[in-house]
């Protein structure tokens, strides 16, 4: 086939300019929404953390849609409507209780959110996020395990080989956690892009290692894991999963107590792998490089956060 002049022309400029659109899209900020307002924790200092964190590696874009508070009348609930189709990724800092009478989002929203996954978009839950929303099914299918009681499904935990170990509905412990201490955090999946090139194990300092988590337990791929002195097992730590067209990062990082010093929040490898799973949860890639500071297997390394 013979290809004139002209249109040799016109095709090179075509894939041109497909070319600099996709140049253009690769460097255009994501956009992240953090939904906070209710929590157990410091979700003021979390939010804070998350947005410090995000901004530092200059990919993200950062806003914030704060709920009612607790015992806000049902106008200010029902005028709550954030719009998360106006995201790439929607970070779930909110925790209204893990039993039947938490606190729930109105229908509407829940409902926008599981559309917004279902579509494609991310969603990233932080720490205590897990607990909430008992009673919605999409949401337990989404995180896949949750600050749940034996009896709500079966649990997962890892081997000493790094398998899968699945805990019978009905069985093991109920959730809970220790004080907050020093431990190692295990990279199960080296191959996934949130964890790829990450140390095979690193020290993490101050941080909550819960235990005992249950859910419909399906579709997950668990990252990293500690070894829990209350449950003697690898409790997941990190894991994601696919949902619809979209993507789902959970993480049981990040506590904050009020009051308390959150050194946690200053590690380098949880503010390495909270952002590199913003953004797998936002495009399926990562590009944010393993810092040459990134911690040890015994020894933590500190980024002071503002």
């Amino acid at each position: 086939m013979i290809i004139s002049r002209r249109q040799f022309t016109l095709r090179s400029l075509a894939l041109l300019a497909l070319s600099s659109r996709d140049a253009h899209a690769r460097h255009s900020p994501l956009r992240v929404l953090i939904v906070d307002g209710v929590n157990n924790h410091d979700w003021v200092t979390a939010t804070h953390a998350i947005t410090e964190i995000l901004t530092a590696a200059t990919l993200f874009t950062v806003e914030v849609s704060t709920c009612p508070p607790r015992g806000a009348p049902r106008d200010a609930w029902n005028s709550w409507k954030p719009n998360f189709s106006g995201y790439d990724v929607v970070i779930n800092n909110f925790n209204g209780g893990h039993l039947a009478d938490g606190i729930e989002w109105p229908l509407s929203v829940q409902d926008s959110l599981e559309k917004f996954v279902r579509r494609g978009g991310g969603l990233v839950v932080y720490h205590a996020a897990n607990n909430a929303f008992l009673n919605w099914k999409a949401y337990n299918e989404m995180i896949g395990l949750g600050w749940r009681s034996p009896s709500f499904g079966p649990g997962l935990a890892v081997s000493s080989d790094d398998k899968i170990m699945v805990v019978p509905k009905g069985t093991g412990l109920e959730p809970g956690h220790p004080p907050r201490m020093d431990f190692q955090i295990h990279v199960r999946d080296t191959h996934h892009p949130i964890t790829e090139g990450m140390p095979k194990v690193w020290m993490h300092p101050s941080e909550q290692l819960t235990h005992g988590q249950h859910g419909p337990a399906e579709g997950l791929t668990i990252l990293t894991y500690a070894h829990s002195p209350v449950s003697n097992q690898n409790e997941p730590m990190d894991w994601v999963r696919r949902y619809g067209k979209g993507r789902v990062y959970t993480t049981m990082l990040g506590h904050t107590w009020a009051g308390e010093p959150n050194p946690n929040l200053d590690c380098v490898g949880f503010q390495t792998l909270l952002s590199r799973g913003v953004q797998w949860a936002a495009t399926g890639t990562v590009t944010i490089p393993i810092p040459a500071n990134f911690p040890g297997p015994e020894k933590v390394s500190l980024r002071e956060l503002t």
